[in-house]
């Protein structure tokens, strides 16, 4: 077991507190494994009737995966042409988690209450009910350090309203609750002074019979509008340049656009990795076609293998969270140079392990 997660049985709540402030609540392996077996272990309990996730501290729920401790591990093997032992635990175990949540037998409520990124949204987006309030940072940043929105991305994104996905996709736009209820990423809002109280009635909450319709109700009674989401007002846009199949041509509809907003937007495109760009498009759109989110997962620990021997995964991670000088040298360098064919192979399953 770990100490950076904290597990609670309180009335007929199974409480999960992701406690590594120092990280922003970021999951380890070891968490990851402690998730599981507890999850597993309470969908047994007949005296659990619920799950309650939140992130310790004020700032973060979670804020994605131990990304940095999968890149060392590819410093301490060496290159190998393989991946690491650590990266193919790391994300299987995170996918077949995503994957538990999101078959879980019953009711799952995350508290979205601060940053909330990559790893985190695979936690939480899949369950039931996620409760976002005005300290939520939402983001899949993953094209920025030459990867791609993984944790079930594949699924969820396509399945926003318009071409929203395929923008936080691409981007790794970083938005508030009430994108988040427009993108359906949050069921709920509601101000995080009102939390202590929701988890006061639930843990006290009769949840005999139907349990998620009892807790829907309840979380009602909470919640409170949002404000107007700003991604409404960008959407003519937004659904018009992504709707294209080549980020090139995304690019190209962007800069004709000739808007603030497009111009920023196609400026953010520019800054991330072309591999992780290709890759992430052509994802998105088989994802929209996969028929369930274990399809997608499969798909993305085929993808991920394939990305743990590319370099610009390990330059992102160096120059985002290591170095920090924000100045990764991606390989390729240009969309243009990243052909149809190497995008094609991150697909490709030969020589990979499944899921």
């Amino acid at each position: 077991m770990t100490e950076d997660v904290r597990f609670e049985v309180q009335g007929a709540i199974g409480c999960i507190t992701l406690d590594r402030q120092r990280a922003l609540n970021s999951l380890t392996l070891d968490m990851i494994r402690a998730m599981q077996v507890q999850l597993d272990a309470w969908a047994e309990d007949p005296k659990v009737g619920a799950v309650l996730i939140e992130g310790a501290g004020e700032k973060s729920f979670c804020a994605g995966g131990d990304v940095v401790a999968v890149r060392r591990s590819r410093l301490e093997e060496g290159e190998t042409g393989k991946p690491t032992q650590l990266m193919l635990d790391f994300f299987g175990e995170e996918y077949r988690l995503n994957r538990s949540i999101s078959d879980y037998p019953k009711p799952y409520i995350a508290l979205l209450d601060g940053v909330t990124m990559g790893g985190g949204v695979g936690i939480s987006v899949h369950g039931n009910f996620r409760i976002a309030t005005e300290r939520t940072l939402f983001a899949m940043p993953e094209t920025g350090i030459g990867l791609f929105p993984d944790v079930g991305g594949g699924w969820f994104l396509p399945r926003c309203p318009g071409e929203l996905g395929t923008y936080l996709a691409l981007t790794g736009a970083m938005v508030k609750a009430a994108d988040c209820l427009y993108i359906e990423a949050a069921t709920h809002f509601m101000p995080s002074e009102s939390l202590q109280a929701l988890r006061g009635e639930l843990v006290t909450f009769d949840l005999d019979g139907d349990a998620a319709g009892r807790i829907s109700v309840l979380l009602s009674e909470h919640a409170v509008p949002a404000e107007d989401a700003p991604l409404a007002e960008h959407r003519a846009v937004i659904d018009s340049a992504f709707a294209h199949d080549r980020v090139e041509d995304i690019l190209a509809a962007l800069k004709a656009d000739g808007g603030s907003f497009a111009e920023e937007t196609a400026a953010m495109l520019e800054h991330r990795s072309p591999t992780s760009l290709k890759v992430t498009l052509e994802m998105v759109r088989r994802g929209a076609r996969c028929a369930s989110l274990a399809e997608d997962l499969a798909m993305e620990f085929t993808m991920v293998q394939s990305f743990m021997i590319a370099d610009d995964f390990f330059e992102g991670v160096r120059a985002l969270l290591v170095d920090k000088d924000r100045t990764p040298k991606w390989t390729p360098s240009t969309l243009e140079a990243v052909t149809p064919e190497m995008v094609a192979a991150y697909f490709e399953s030969d020589g990979k392990i499944g899921l």
